[in-house]
């Protein structure tokens, strides 16, 4: 099926394609593009830089120019992150365009509701996004939707170690992501046989890093963790390909693309119950959980689940199991592409 003819404009951070600070969001947006283009979408891209969702004077400017360039009636898709930092320059346009807010992360603030109601549509990431939104903001939730992350398809990979002790980290590393907390929970494992990997940009939060090399220093622990930096295409395949457990430590997530790109490998995941990660995380068709749940920022209870990881070969078998059946039930990113496309479609139309 092809939508040949259409045409969308869509607005984006000026660093998606940096690969120095790749993030779930940047990633989403490529996909949806490349996946419009290839359903005959004539896909207009505007990157836009700056420090979203703070932006400064002249790029506020920069995109009050991008919006007023775009011709009448044009189907207008613009990233969450934009959108809600700029609702008064949305607001102009809302008649003369057909906008569309793409959410990836819930700002939870007024200027993120006066964005979303000058739009005719708002698309989320995940369902618990959704219902946020629904609850923040006095939305119809008729014009709500939902396009999940895919997945791209990915072998197997090999059975795991003898011990599970290869544990992967992929987060950019910043308090957010609990770093901190998985960094407190494994110095209360210094017997066990594990090494870590952190996979995701070292630049946003740079003291951070520091304090966190610090403290693993000082547990006699910083040899047996590695701060990759981030890593895309073959790389972070291979960093996934030698791992036993995928660790996701944050205090927030509405989605966790990472969760599933883990379990499209077969690969199990240990990860905190916050916002869309249950969604990602699933349930095989028997309904097993193909990971552990533990609540966030509570080292205590990380290092707990990761002790019982380590030392119990039935629940590693277990939960190995349960990830590659888990991984037959994940959706492509055409789903997704197709998802977002009716909801452009319509208001199109």
């Amino acid at each position: 099926m092809t939508d040949a003819g259409r045409a969308v404009h869509v607005v984006l951070p000026g660093d998606i394609d940096d690969p120095a600070t790749p993030s779930g969001g940047n990633s989403y947006d490529r996909r949806i593009c490349t996946g419009l283009g290839e359903r005959g979408w004539s896909v207009h891209e505007h990157p836009v830089p700056g420090a979203w969702p703070h932006p400064d004077p002249a790029e506020r400017a920069a995109l009050g120019g991008v919006l007023a360039a775009a011709p009448d009636d044009a189907v207008v898709l613009v990233d969450g992150l934009i959108a809600s930092a700029v609702p008064d320059l949305l607001a102009p346009h809302a008649r003369r365009l057909r906008l569309v807010v793409l959410v990836h992360m819930p700002l939870d603030d007024e200027a993120e509701g006066r964005a979303l109601a000058a739009a005719r549509a708002v698309v989320t990431t995940s369902e618990w996004t959704r219902r946020r939104l629904l609850l923040r903001h006095p939305l119809r939730p008729d014009r709500v939707r939902v396009a999940q992350p895919g997945v791209t398809p990915a072998p197997p990979i090999p059975p795991g170690s003898a011990t599970g002790g290869r544990l992967l980290c992929v987060a950019a590393v910043t308090r957010h992501k609990g770093h901190d907390v998985l960094a407190d929970a494994l110095t209360v494992l210094p017997e066990a046989p594990w090494t870590l990997v952190c996979v995701g940009t070292l630049a946003r939060e740079p003291e951070l890093v520091h304090r966190l090399r610090d403290r693993l220093a000082g547990a006699g622990l910083a040899d047996r963790v590695r701060l990759a930096g981030p890593l895309t295409g073959a790389a972070l395949d291979a960093a996934y390909a030698d791992a036993d457990l995928l660790v996701l430590p944050s205090r927030g997530e509405t989605y966790g693309m990472v969760v599933t790109e883990a379990l499209a490998r077969g690969l199990p995941v240990l990860a905190t119950r916050v916002g869309g990660v249950p969604e990602a995380l699933g349930r095989t068709p028997d309904g097993d959980l193909p990971g552990l749940l533990v609540p966030p920022d509570d080292p205590a209870a990380l290092a707990g689940a990761l002790s019982w990881w380590l030392g119990d070969d039935h629940l590693r078998d277990q939960l190995r199991r349960a990830a590659l059946a888990r991984r037959d039930t994940l959706t492509d990113w055409p789903v997704t592409t197709a998802l977002l496309a009716d909801v452009l479609k319509e208001v199109a139309e």
